[in-house]
């Protein structure tokens, strides 16, 4: 016999002596995901109004102001927020400033290596057989080398510049989407939903491009987010070693070669470029996975 249904139970009846419909699951909110795209949206608006929210110009010497403390610290200038570094500049407008170029690096380079790893990836985990040999061949050899050593190689090459950094990532990383596309193209190209496609009669274009590609986009918009905080990295390790910019354009990796100088003398020159380097990279990373996890049709 089948044991009644209790009053808590989903099949109980409802008032009116009908069984209740079975109550519909809720997707919690991802505090991670929205917490992340609101630093990042800051850090897009602070890119784009960086010339009407910029106190001061980034690149403007004045060794009268010179290592200023930021606000709330005995020595404290009016106007300067986030104090001074050794030259008199204002250390938040070259925060600002630098979230331009740090942006722009992370779009540019991490859509470029997405698009030519995730192509190869698809292509290698659907078609299978000498193109899979081929491609997971390519990446074992690339991946052999070490990134950032790669990539200071590249740039000492091509010569320091924006295009040459963002080429030079995107030549390093299209390994990551090559390799993690391919494993989940495999495992969907073995779904059943792609069997009845083409049983249908469905050609192998078709099913790659309607049937798969939907399926491994939540990945890839995954990695994605994660690249352009690995983008972000690599931008201030080359700036780092003066191989990125001119050095007097404001990064936030020059920033902090100059406040790792300047350390037991201004700390806010130093601090500062590393907390806003850091949330940058955690919140792209955060939102990667939020994003996977909320538009991933298995998570639901």
């Amino acid at each position: 016999m089948a044991e009644p249904a209790t009053p808590g139970s989903p099949l109980a009846p409802a008032a009116g002596g009908t069984p209740a419909a079975p109550r519909q699951r809720t997707r919690r909110r991802n505090p991670r995901l929205w917490l992340s795209a609101v630093w990042i949206l800051l850090l897009v608006v602070a890119a784009l109004g960086a010339p009407w929210l910029a106190p001061h110009d980034p690149l403007a010497q004045d060794l009268l102001l010179e290592r200023l403390p930021p606000f709330g610290f005995e020595g404290h200038e009016a106007g300067y927020w986030l104090g001074t570094d050794s030259l008199g500049r204002d250390v938040l407008s070259r925060l600002i400033y630098g979230a331009r170029i740090a942006l722009v690096v992370a779009v540019a380079a991490a859509f470029a290596a997405c698009l030519f790893g995730s192509a190869l990836g698809l292509l290698a985990g659907f078609y299978g057989g000498w193109t899979d040999r081929g491609v997971s061949r390519g990446v074992d050899v690339w991946m052999a080398f070490p990134p950032v050593l790669f990539a200071v190689l590249l740039v000492a090459v091509m010569g320091p510049g924006l295009g040459s950094v963002i080429l030079a990532i995107a030549i390093i990383d299209w390994t990551r989407f090559a390799r993690v596309v391919r494993a989940e193209t495999l495992v969907q190209a073995h779904m059943d939903y792609v069997q009845s496609a083409r049983v249908g009669g469905a050609s192998r274009r078709r099913i790659l491009a309607s049937e798969i590609l939907p399926n491994v986009l939540p990945t890839m918009v995954a990695l994605l987010a994660l690249e352009m905080g690995v983008a972000i990295i690599v931008e201030a390790i080359l700036s780092f070693v003066n191989l990125s910019i001119s050095s007097d354009d404001p990064t936030w990796g020059g920033m902090i070669a100059e406040g790792r100088a300047s350390l037991h003398f201004a700390w806010w020159v130093l601090v500062f470029p590393l907390l806003v380097l850091f949330l940058s990279v955690l919140s792209f990373s955060q939102l990667g996975e939020g994003l996977k996890d909320q538009f991933d049709p298995l998570s639901r």
